[in-house]
This record gives structure tokens, C-alpha cells and sequence, in this order.
């Protein structure tokens, strides 16, 4: 499908980061999975070529390219020839942006410099034990006490948990407001601050996700990321453009169990002639090229709304929902068209189908954004 959304520029930014890709992951995904997370001095080789934080003030060292399709890019060349599990774009697009838009110029002058050049590693924590996407039901807490915070908690299913350098924590300011939630930059060499496992998982493997444990950390008041009274305002404020980064990732993978399919099927023979030319084969695979073209379409449209500030959580609510749903039934026909083969992790098939199952939870689950949209539908608060 011809996309006529991309300029020369990208183009160009596409093939220089293929490269790099080739050249630099490509050769050792494979050993990252088997040791469950990807080295940090990778986020150093990606600041190096710029590749971090793109939209980043050029003051600060980044390139200042504020343009969406950038990273959109960068997506679907992970689902090729990358590693998806290497997640730079959760420090790039969704954690480093709240620096810039909530922080104090001396937070963006103290921290972005690093984490554009991949010195600093990027985690949010948000989830725990016991709460999962009920903010209000967190348990972690800062206590103002004058001159400073005091943090105490636990966390769980952080991405990039054992990786990061530094983690905004999510934590009530006000025991007897349960919405009241502020945002604290917590530095992982600070007293108190504990890592736990780097949990398994049925896909993804090697993407990080940690626990971290929070014990009488005492915060300056300069920890605060903006006011420490709006930080459910903040996290509510990014939620679209993370249901976007979530349907590109869905998209792009979509589209990789497509070609992989194609490619097997076309080689598989069986009763004497390829697979490809069985008219089940052929019909289910004419149904998601189709799904998945006209998906690209609503995505790259939510990708233009998005660069001209005219995303709406409804839109991005859709485009996030039908990617996802795409990517499950994408990877779940490429299994059934491999046979045996597909349930073997020799084929990419197999790895991608595991990845896909968490793209329905993550970012608001497929019932969650079912429930945005049908408010939009309905009208209704």
C-alpha cells in the first residue's frame, strides 16, 4: 500500500535507522531474550546517533524534531529488524515528555541532557500489587514533612525497571483525597530505593519489567514534578498520545506476522502444491492485508491529528483498540497457517504471537477502551 504521509526527510531518517538496526541490534536480539533485558549501553548507542528523545529542545541536545512520524518510524523498523523488547520509546515519547511539559527549568536542565544521550534510563511506576489501572487504589505515598518528602511503596510490572537511572513514581500526596497523586523524580542511587526481580513473561522477553520498592526516601521538595497536587491531571494529560505509541507498535506488528505468513506459506508445500495456492489460505490472508491497510490508514490519519494537536482520547481510543485486536488475530492465523511450525520458537511466528497478548492489556485494556468510545458514541461523562 502506497502511504503518501512520509516526506524525503523520513524517508531518509527510515534508511539511516534501518542501518543502525542491522548493524547494531539485529546480531544480538537473540542473546538479550535469553538474558531477559537489553544491555543499557544500547540506550547510550541510541543517544549517540540521536536517536533518543527526538523532539527535544535542541538547547538541551536533542534534535528538536517535534514531528510524530518520527518515532512512528522508528516502530516499524523495531517490528523488522529490531527488538521490540527494547523499550526506547517508553523513555523517549512516553516517559521524557512529562519532564519537558510538567518539570521546573532546573528538572529539564538537570535531567534531559542525559536521558537524550541514553546516560539516564527512563521508567514511570504507576502499577502495584494491588492496583492495577485504579490509580486511586494505590497504596504509595509522600508525605510532605516541611523541608522534604517522604516516599514509601512498592511497585510492580515497571518497564525498563532494572534498567532505569531514574523513575517518576506515582504517589498520593493526600490520604484523605484518594485521587490526589503526585509525581516524584526518584533517583534509583537513592537511600532507600530497592529493586526487586526482573519478572518473567510470556513475551516481550527482553524488555525489563521490575519491581521497586520505595522505603523512608527522603525527596527535596525540588523531586516534585510540577504541582504535587495534579499528577492524576498529568497522567490523564499523556494517555492519548500513549494509546497512539501502542497502536503504531500493534500496527507494525500486525503487519510483520502478515509478511511472515506470507513468506511460509508460499514455501510450505502440501498435497503437492504451496500452501498459498489453497483457497483457505488465500482468503483468510486476503482478509487481514485488507484489515490491515485500512487500520494503516486510520492510524497515520490519528498520527496527522496528533502532530496538529487534534488528538482526542476517542480517537486515539480507537485507533488503539482495532490495532491490537488486529495484532492478535494477525499472529493467531499466522500460528494456524504454520502448523507444528508455528507453535516452535525457531519461528518468528511463534515469538510474535506471545508479544501480541499483552497489547490488549497494556496502555487501557480492550475493555477500557471500549468503554471511552462508547461514551463518545452515547455522549454520555
Amino acid at each position: 500500500m502506497n502511504r503518501y504521509c512520509f516526506e524525503e526527510d523520513h524517508q531518509l531518517f527510515r534508511e539511516a535507522y534501518r542501518r543502525f538496526l542491522e548493524q547494531e541490534v539485529l546480531p544480538h536480539r537473540e542473546s538479550w531474550r535469553e538474558n531477559n533485558i537489553v544491555p543499557k549501553d544500547m540506550f547510550k548507542k541510541m543517544g549517540d546517533q540521536g536517536y533518543l528523545l527526538c523532539w527535544a529542545p535542541e538547547e538541551y541536545g536533542g534534535l528538536g524534531l517535534k514531528d510524530f512520524r518520527y518515532q512512528q518510524i522508528m516502530m516499524e523498523e523495531d517490528a523488522v529488524r529490531g527488538e521490540v523488547g527494547f523499550f526506547h520509546t517508553l523513555h523517549s515519547r512516553l516517559v521524557g515528555p512529562y519532564i519537558e511539559k510538567f518539570g521546573s527549568d532546573e528538572q529539564k536542565q538537570r535531567y534531559l541532557p542525559s536521558c537524550i544521550s541514553g546516560e539516564t534510563v527512563l521508567a514511570i511506576a504507576m502499577t502495584e500489587p494491588d492496583a492495577g489501572s485504579d490509580l486511586a487504589g494505590m497504596k504509595t505515598r509522600a508525605v510532605d514533612c516541611g523541608d522534604h518528602w517522604l516516599l514509601n511503596g512498592a511497585k510492580t510490572y515497571i518497564s525498563n525497571g532494572i534498567n532505569a537511572d531514574l523513575v517518576i513514581v506515582a504517589a498520593k500526596t493526600n490520604p484523605d483525597k484518594p485521587r490526589q497523586i503526585g509525581l516524584f523524580l526518584v533517583d534509583a542511587a537513592q537511600a532507600g530505593f530497592a529493586r526487586g526481580r526482573n519478572l518473567k513473561k510470556l513475551g516481550l522477553k527482553a524488555q525489563d519489567t521490575g519491581e521497586l520498592f520505595f522505603t523512608d526516601i527522603k525527596l527535596p521538595k525540588s523531586a516534585a514534578l510540577g504541582d504535587p497536587d495534579k499528577g492524576m491531571h498529568y497522567l490523564m494529560h499523556s494517555l492519548a498520545e500513549e494509546r497512539l505509541i501502542a497502536a503504531c507498535d500493534s500496527l507494525a506488528a500486525a503487519r510483520r506476522a502478515f509478511d511472515v505468513t506470507k513468506l511460509f506459506v508460499i514455501e510450505r508445500k502440501v498435497f503437492g502444491q504451496s500452501l498459498a495456492q489453497l483457497q483457505n489460505t488465500r482468503f483468510k490472508m486476503a482478509q487481514l492485508f485488507s484489515e490491515i491497510n485500512i487500520a494503516q490508514c486510520f492510524v497515520d490519519h490519528c498520527v496527522a491529528e496528533h502532530n496538529a494537536g487534534k488528538l482526542t482520547s476517542e480517537m486515539a481510543a480507537q485507533a488503539k483498540l482495532i490495532s491490537s485486536e488486529l495484532q492478535g488475530r494477525a499472529c493467531d492465523e499466522g500460528v494456524q497457517l504454520h502448523g507444528g511450525a508455528g507453535y516452535m520458537m525457531e519461528y518468528e511466528i511463534c515469538e510474535l504471537y506471545a508479544n501480541a497478548r499483552v497489547s490488549r492489556i497494556l496502555a487501557g485494556s480492550a475493555e477500557i477502551m471500549k468503554e471511552i468510545i462508547a461514551r463518545s458514541v452515547f455522549d454520555t461523562k
